[in-house]
């Protein structure tokens, strides 16, 4: 009796320990396999940046010699003189910055209210607002192109600058026409970010609201003492992301800028990219323009190095992963 009890024990230890190292090959491979399609994947998304950053420290004769690969020769940082030249960098920047600036305060504002009011305010209009909402992510913005740019080419509202000045004020080649955009709710990507922020604060407990009731707040009592700044790690997330859309956006500053007002767009007419000059071949002209892109994203990586803790928590919050 002893003897078949302790075989039954030995083979049942037998059976856990197969099941431990086949659980254990198991979980192995997964992982193997899991980081091997992420290295793939990083992979394709590096390897173009590395190839331009690369090109960007050639000189023109490594840029037509077979011989040299991603490693130059003789490497100079000529492409990139050029470059901040040409774009007259500081300026441009500075004028980039607070245009981006100017439209990602009054974003992550109105945002913000109107994410709490389609989140907690029950309304039979409600509905119909966030179908609205989800209109503006879908519709794409070349629609507007045209009634945009009439609208804020004779601007007027309702009839009352007309009335006073004798006709509509052109208001383009300025900042208005974004800073009018962000604060009505209508900016660049803004049906993103109302729904980031309705997302987060659904997922903010009712009985903050009861208590605070309770204890006679109002509604905008409630909001601005209570709601609100258990949310501004949210609404950081927002900014960053409205200020980094804005800076790199070519298509309302292509509107209402001229074409080299602001970085996004001069870094499509860079002048030495479409130079005739002796050596400029079209190798070289292809690489300016990469550079000048690199050149125009460089603040955008050095942001998000420094808060990308708060951008992940801030996505993470709004219950949108997990």
């Amino acid at each position: 009796m002893k003897a078949a009890t302790a075989t039954m024990k030995f083979q049942r230890s037998r059976k856990i320990d197969r099941y431990w190292i086949v659980t254990k090959f198991k979980n192995f491979f997964a992982r193997l396999f899991i980081y091997a399609l992420l290295i793939i994947i990083s992979f394709i998304i590096v390897f173009p940046i590395i190839s331009k950053l690369s090109a960007s420290f050639m000189s023109v004769d490594d840029m037509y010699d077979r011989t040299v690969n991603f490693i130059p020769k003789h490497p100079n940082i000529d492409i990139y003189r050029t470059v901040l030249d040409d774009l007259n960098f500081v300026q441009t920047a500075l004028k980039s910055f607070f245009v981006s600036i100017i439209c990602a305060l009054p974003q992550t504002i109105i945002c913000a209210c109107t994410g709490y009011a389609l989140a907690k305010m029950k309304s039979k209009f409600t509905t119909f607002v966030m179908i609205l909402v989800i209109l503006t992510i879908i519709v794409p913005p070349q629609v507007l192109m045209v009634p945009l740019y009439l609208k804020f080419r004779f601007f007027d509202v309702l009839g009352i600058v007309k009335l006073f000045t004798g006709s509509e004020m052109n208001l383009m080649n300025s900042s208005w026409p974004l800073v009018i955009l962000s604060i009505t709710g209508t900016g660049f990507k803004n049906g993103i970010y109302i729904f980031l922020m309705r997302q987060f604060y659904k997922g903010v407990p009712e009985e903050l609201e009861e208590a605070a009731a309770i204890d006679g707040c109002s509604v905008f009592k409630t909001y601005f003492k209570i709601i609100l700044p258990i949310s501004i790690p949210m609404m950081v997330t927002i900014f960053i992301l409205s200020f980094a859309w804005q800076w790199t956006d070519t298509f309302y500053s292509g509107i209402f800028f001229n074409s080299d007002e602001v970085l996004s767009n001069a870094v499509f007419v860079i002048r030495s990219a479409f130079s005739d000059a002796p050596g400029a071949g079209e190798f070289y002209k292809t690489t300016v323009l990469q550079t000048g892109v690199l050149t125009a994203i460089i603040p955008l990586i050095i942001m998000y190095i420094f808060l990308q803790r708060k951008i992940i928590a801030g996505i993470e919050r709004s219950g949108i992963v997990g």
